[in-house]
Parts: C-alpha cells; sequence; structure tokens
C-alpha cells in the first residue's frame, strides 16, 4: 500500500480533520519526475481508475489502495497544470461509474463537469495589514452587501465579468456607498445556474463560470486593500443528486444518509450525512479551505435550521449528530481563525445558537432575525389605517434581542419568487411607497443589530432579481431613484460614522424606548448612546404631519437633526428641523426634559445630541 501522512489519514477517519484537502485531490509533487498525485477516498469501491486529457482519456491508470479505510491514490507523472481528469470507479456489483472529484479545486463549466489540475501557489498577497487587524466586530459598525457575482453587473448587460473585473467595479461603488463587508453567495462549482450555488458539487471547487482560482484570490485581495471584508456563502446541509457528483460516489453512500427518508431533501436535492465522520472533516476542511486559501474573512452558514433539526422540522426532533457537527465546526474554526466572522442564517428558535460551545451553544457569532424581518416587513405592508392593531409588531424584536448576536437581513430571499422587491412590500401608491422604505431604512440601522441588504435594495428596484439579467443601473436615471441612492448612501455614512449606532448591539446600555406605546398616533420613539453621544429615533407611520410634536429627552441640551427621510434632497417634502431644537424643562414620557419637533408624513428622523 502507498504511504501517505498517517496524521492526516487519521484525523480524516476521526472527523477532526480541517486539512482534508491536503490528503485528496490532485497534487503537484516531485517523485524522481514532475507529476500529480491523486487521492480519492472511495471506500466501498472494488477498483479506481483516473483518466483524463493527460493520457489522451485513453486506458485509465489504476489506483491503488492507499489504506485499508478505502483511500486510493496514484502517481501520475508529465501531467501538466489545468489538464482535465475524473475518476473511474468499478462499483461492488461490478459496473463502472464516472465521477468528478470531491476535492477538485477547480471544474470545467457546465453542463461539462471534468475536473481540472490546478496549482495554486505562486500568488502574491497584498492584504496583510487587512488580515491583523480584522476582528469579530461586535462593537463595530457592520454593514454587509449582498451580492451574486454573476449578475451584479455584466459586460454589456449581456456577458459575465471575471473576478477580477468584478472587484474592479466594486470596490469603487462599495467605497462610495459606505459598506463594510460583501456576502458572496455561493462560488462554489455548481451545474444548474438557477441554484445559485446553493446546489452545489465541488465543495473546493471555485466555479469557473467568473474565472480562475487566483482571480478569485485577486477578487479577495482588492476588496481587503480597500478595507473591505469578504464573507463566504457556505451551505453543508445538501448537495446536487447529478450522477457525476458526491451521489452515491462509489455506487454506496459515502456523503448522503444511508437511507432514503433522510437523505432526500425538500430541495430535491440530497442531505449531507452529518454523523459520519469522514463527512465531517470533508465539510470543516471545506470551510477551512476558503478562509485558509482564499483569506475569506466569515462564513454565511446556510439553512441552519435544517442542521438543528430533521429536514428543518421541529415536529421531527433535534439531529444530534449534526448539532455535533456543527459545533465541532464552529470550535475548530474559531481555534484556527479567531478573528474570522461566523454567520448562521437560521429561522428556528432554538436557543444559544450564538453562545460559545463550552457552554453547549452553536458557537456562531452572529444570527440572522429572520422573526425582525418578517414581523418589519408584514408591518410596512398594512394600510395605516390598521397599523395601531399591529403596534408592537416592530416593538417585539426587543423583546428577545439580546438572548443572541443578531444581523438584521434584507436578503436575496426576500425579492424573488413572487415576494416582491423590498420598495414593492411598501403600502401605498408610488410616492407613499418611497416614503415608507425610507422610513424602513432608517428604522432598520438604528435598531441594535449588524446590517445586511441584499443588492438592489440601495437603488429602490421594482423588478424582482433575476439571475440572468444585471441590475437595473438605469434607474438611477430618474430622480426617485437618483435621491433614494442618495439617502442610502448617507444613512451607511451616518451609521459608521456614529459609534453609539453600534457599540452597544449586544448589551442593553445602548438602546432605550422613549415611547414604545403610542399605537394611538402610529409614532414610534427611541435612542441609541454611548459614551459621547447620543442619537434620537422618531418614526412615523402615517399620513399625518405634525407641527409641533412633543417628545421626551434623557439629556437636557440641543439636538441637531442629521437626517430626515423627507429632506429635499432625498425627493421629500422637505418638512425637516432646520436649526438645532433645545430641551425644555417639560415633563414627557418620562424624562425632566422633552423637545418639539416637526414630523412630516411617513417621516423618520434622527436627532443627535452631543454630550
Amino acid at each position: 500500500m502507498i504511504m501517505l501522512q498517517h496524521a492526516l489519514v487519521e484525523q480524516f477517519h476521526s472527523g477532526h480533520s480541517l486539512d482534508a484537502h491536503h490528503l485528496f485531490g490532485a497534487h503537484f509533487s516531485y517523485e524522481g519526475v514532475n507529476g500529480v498525485r491523486f487521492t480519492v477516498y472511495a471506500p466501498h469501491a472494488h477498483r479506481v481508475q483516473v483518466v483524463g486529457s493527460f493520457n489522451d482519456w485513453g486506458y485509465p491508470i489504476e489506483m491503488h489502495r492507499a489504506t485499508t479505510g478505502g483511500i486510493w491514490s496514484v502517481f501520475v507523472s508529465n501531467v501538466s497544470e489545468w489538464a482535465m481528469y475524473k475518476y473511474v470507479i468499478q462499483k461492488a456489483d461490478g459496473h463502472w461509474i464516472e465521477k468528478a472529484d470531491p476535492y477538485a479545486i477547480s471544474s470545467e463549466m457546465r453542463p461539462k463537469h471534468a475536473s481540472l489540475v490546478v496549482n495554486l501557489k505562486g500568488y502574491s498577497w497584498h492584504d496583510a495589514i487587512w488580515l491583523n487587524r480584522r476582528s469579530k466586530g461586535f462593537q463595530e459598525a457592520i454593514n454587509i452587501y449582498e451580492l451574486h457575482l454573476g449578475s451584479w453587473k455584466k459586460k454589456d448587460g449581456t456577458t459575465w465579468l471575471n473576478y477580477v473585473e468584478i472587484a474592479r467595479e466594486l470596490v469603487p461603488y462599495l467605497k462610495e456607498m459606505g459598506y463594510t463587508h460583501i456576502e458572496i453567495m455561493p462560488v462554489t462549482e455548481h451545474p444548474f445556474d438557477g441554484s445559485w450555488g446553493y446546489q452545489s458539487h465541488g465543495y473546493f471547487s471555485v466555479t469557473s463560470r467568473y474565472g480562475t482560482p487566483k482571480q478569485l484570490m485577486e477578487f479577495v485581495d482588492l476588496l481587503h486593500q480597500a478595507e473591505i471584508g469578504v464573507i463566504f456563502d457556505f451551505v453543508p446541509v445538501h448537495f446536487v443528486r447529478d450522477a457525476f457528483g458526491l451521489a452515491h460516489f462509489d455506487g454506496s453512500p459515502v456523503f448522503e444518509y444511508p437511507n432514503d427518508h433522510d437523505a432526500n431533501s425538500q430541495w430535491g436535492t440530497l442531505n449531507f450525512d452529518l454523523w459520519r465522520e469522514e463527512v465531517r472533516s470533508f465539510l470543516m476542511s471545506s470551510a477551512n479551505y476558503w478562509l485558509d486559501t482564499y483569506h475569506m474573512d466569515g462564513l454565511r452558514v446556510d439553512a441552519v435550521s435544517n442542521i438543528i433539526f430533521w429536514h428543518g422540522n421541529k415536529q421531527r426532533g433535534v439531529n444530534d449528530g449534526a448539532l455535533a457537527f456543527i459545533r465541532r465546526m464552529n470550535y475548530y474554526l474559531n481555534q484556527r481563525h479567531p478573528n474570522v466572522l461566523l454567520f448562521a442564517e437560521d429561522s428556528s428558535d432554538f436557543p444559544k445558537v450564538t453562545h460559545s460551545t463550552y457552554e453547549m451553544g452553536l458557537g456562531f457569532d452572529y444570527k440572522w432575525d429572520l422573526g425582525w424581518m418578517n414581523d418589519t416587513l408584514k408591518y410596512y405592508a398594512l394600510d395605516p389605517i390598521y397599523r395601531a392593531f399591529h403596534h408592537h409588531s416592530l416593538t417585539f424584536s426587543m423583546a428577545y434581542f439580546y438572548s443572541e448576536k443578531f444581523v438584521l437581513p434584507l436578503s436575496h430571499d426576500e425579492v424573488v419568487h413572487g415576494k416582491g422587491t423590498i420598495i414593492n412590500k411598501m403600502w401605498g401608491d408610488y410616492n407613499q411607497k418611497f416614503s415608507q422604505v425610507k422610513n424602513l431604512y432608517l428604522y432598520m440601522f438604528a435598531h441594535p443589530g449588524k446590517k445586511l441588504n441584499f443588492m438592489g435594495n440601495e437603488l429602490a428596484h421594482f423588478r424582482e432579481w433575476d439571475e440572468n439579467r444585471e441590475l437595473d443601473w438605469f434607474l438611477l436615471e430618474y430622480a426617485k431613484h437618483a435621491a433614494f441612492k442618495r439617502f442610502m448612501q448617507d444613512l451607511n455614512q451616518i451609521y459608521r460614522y456614529h459609534p453609539c449606532l453600534s457599540r452597544y448591539d449586544y448589551t442593553q446600555n445602548g438602546f432605550r424606548w422613549i415611547d414604545a406605546d403610542n399605537a394611538s398616533q402610529s409614532i414610534y420613539s427611541f435612542y441609541r448612546e454611548d459614551e459621547k453621544s447620543v442619537i434620537l429615533v422618531l418614526l412615523n407611520m402615517t399620513p399625518i404631519a405634525y407641527e409641533g410634536f412633543r417628545i421626551g429627552v434623557p439629556y437636557e441640551g440641543n439636538y441637531v437633526e442629521i437626517i430626515n427621510t423627507e429632506k429635499a434632497i432625498y425627493d421629500g417634502c422637505d418638512m425637516c428641523n432646520f436649526q438645532p431644537v433645545h430641551s425644555d424643562a417639560i415633563h414627557n414620557h418620562g424624562y425632566h426634559h422633552s423637545i418639539n419637533v416637526r414630523i412630516a408624513p411617513f417621516a423618520a428622523v434622527y436627532f443627535e445630541f452631543t454630550k
């Protein structure tokens, strides 16, 4: 038998490996002559062969049992970079099947599916300063721009840009708009464009749609040099069932559950067997690979509720083996990469998602607050006449907020499949929709928690997202959309410039309701605070204007309006507070001082008080 690194083999089989990709796949090496070692895990195979362009797809080269545990390997000389290859596996019943390499670094463009030999060495990174100072950001502004690389912009409106071309367009836009991070929808290789990368087969393979692995490295590098973090969308729950991929890899369930009931997912894909140690090592190594090789700053883990519960259904009970996997993965990733961000996209009410694994939490840093998203969007869709009866839809989030470290998401899931875009979800006519979507965003950015918005939200996109088309950039030719983009740009910058809007997101001393119960007027008031300043927030949820509205304030002094959704530059009615408002010694809302301000219909306003 061929001798492989014993420690890597042992870690792989025990389910504790973050480095299985150094063992498996196609790796350049020097064994007397230049060549490549191919290694694959196929525990139930009778024979395994490799065939490729290096031998003109001719007679397959026999692989040898490298271990008794089902690992096969062979060294092939004179294999050049970008050579194509496949594994040919004889199943236990004698039939032969062709498979792509589960650990391939790159793959052919769909619909072809051969794996490619790639040398990742030689890229010169320029992001050491960024890597040395990045952090979990619990007390910092985190404002995430989620995007799909194939449909943000296209060349001539029709052709994909490559990773580097995207970065060169994206960086100045992100800097102009004031985003701190991007989250890229999955760029692992996948056969169907319409899955958006969420139904993958190449967990180590950079999708060839937008270029090469080193071009993705340059993409990340360029963003880091511009001080923008990159979050990678990671999908450890399910994979495509295409015959060339992971499904029944050696003729038996290697990656999926052995019984159909557990293996088949609601997406028409196959669920990973998260109880199996080799599968755990495969997925943990994939997660580490993107963080280590491509310098990603975080992972957004998809469909965590389907890890917690069998098929994501609470009625079916907790999947204890899957919970053990996610705790183990997050523990090891935090040990290896202590400053990367781990996000859970979780729709369940399962406790301690963002608590340490030492206290039997799941070990994530942040959890998407999908409850906030649903309650908020339902409220803004209501006719203002009925909002008084649903007033606490907007106050409820603060009743549970400190149980986890939440991110407020308005993601791609909210702008597809007939749901309507964010602006289209607003109640009212064309003008009222614009007024209310600005109100929504001012509320969102004042609410505790980090922020995430899908591309196009900042343009007030009316058309639902379509992965085949670029964003409707022509909207910026229209005054209302251009003004809305200016509003989002200013709001993003205010959020970043005022630490009181983020420093105490997850402690109870940074947020206070002034009046959470004014259902009769549908007006909300609260403030955010740190040691230096206060941002007082006023939200009017009706078309009624107030020339004088008195609100209690926590400190005596001047309150300066710093942003108003109805300001003229945002295409509003310009009913603003143009001069600082000095507090009066008039008791209101439980405070000894109060201010009297103007509020336009559907207006949302920030007032700043400097201590």
